[in-house]
């Protein structure tokens, strides 16, 4: 993904157009590749080498264990390819499908001996993938009906940060930022010199520097801990204003003096967000609820591989 891409963008595109957008095949198959070196190296799959016949074709049915949401369907082509290009990939469903235990996902032909050797490598991208769009969904559940929004964080896997904002999509969350080069987040430790006295001029100046840059950042935002802070922060040329671990009541104060003072910039609540409190973060009237466990603490979803006997 080149730096220009707006991360909002990403937001309204269909899931297949989004693949295409945000994962680059080149680093694809080099992820690819290094999974089936770790895991092949120089000797092969021993065990199959030695109990599967070499000629002997089959098939096998890639199969939902537990409810979920699923995502990485279009990598089980990639990943067969670089094992064995005779394995046939034919998917039956598709990212963002709600998933029932015992639900067919895909069908891989061909080779067996080359199906058992890309089955560990398929299966940790889909459970690992499946596992964020299913923590997400959940998220995205609790808050309906109400005006927020799920979006994700930088807290990725090194590597896996394309796929798992793909997958955070999948299952109906928003993408933040992209990195470090896309977008403006002013966190505490960058303002963390700056004496509170001078932190609205400080600011100012900064936020204006930043809007100069070209290309330009896609938006700006700033963290606060405080209602202090946050009534110095909301009147500046900001986006979004992050509203770090306050709680329910902190945050409708917050949006009490955004509506009056500054309608336009949108409200961020994060830290500390879990399934149990995020309904009423949500009900609070903030418009997004950022959450780094949508990527960093979400369980595998259990899919599993049955060879077609």
């Amino acid at each position: 993904m080149t730096p220009t891409m707006d991360p909002r963008k990403l937001n309204t595109m269909p899931l297949s157009e989004l693949f295409e957008t945000l994962i680059d095949e080149h680093q694809l198959d080099t992820l690819i590749a290094t999974a089936r070196r770790e895991d092949v190296d120089d000797a092969g799959d021993v065990t199959s080498s030695v109990f599967v016949p070499a000629h002997l074709e089959g098939s096998a049915v890639v199969r939902a264990r537990r409810e979920g949401r699923l995502a990485g369907t279009p990598l089980l082509a990639n990943v067969a390819s670089a094992y064995d290009p005779r394995l046939r990939v034919d998917v039956s469903s598709f990212d963002g499908a709600r998933l029932e235990p015992g639900a067919d996902i895909a069908v891989i032909s061909g080779p067996l001996a080359g199906i058992l050797t890309a089955e560990r490598v398929m299966l940790n991208f889909l459970t690992h993938l499946s596992g964020i769009a299913t923590l997400t969904h959940r998220y995205v559940e609790a808050v309906d009906g109400t005006a927020a929004r799920i979006y994700d964080t930088r807290k990725t896997i090194p590597g896996l940060r394309h796929l798992a904002k793909y997958a955070v999509r999948c299952g109906g969350g928003y993408c933040h930022r992209i990195g470090l080069y896309d977008a403006v987040l002013v966190k505490d430790n960058h303002i963390a010199h700056v004496p509170p006295k001078d932190l609205h001029d400080h600011l100012a100046t900064k936020i204006a520097a930043a809007r100069a840059r070209k290309p330009a950042p896609s938006f700006i935002e700033v963290e606060v801990d405080t209602l202090d802070q946050f009534r110095k922060v909301v009147t500046l040329d900001v986006d979004i204003v992050l509203l770090d671990n306050m709680t329910p009541d902190q945050l409708r104060e917050a949006v009490a003096v955004r509506n009056d003072a500054a309608p336009k910039v949108k409200l961020e609540a994060s830290g500390g967000v879990d399934l149990d409190s995020v309904r009423a973060i949500a009900e609070a009237g903030v418009d997004r609820i950022a959450i780094g466990a949508l990527t960093h603490s979400a369980p595998a979803l259990d899919i599993g591989l049955d060879i077609d006997a």
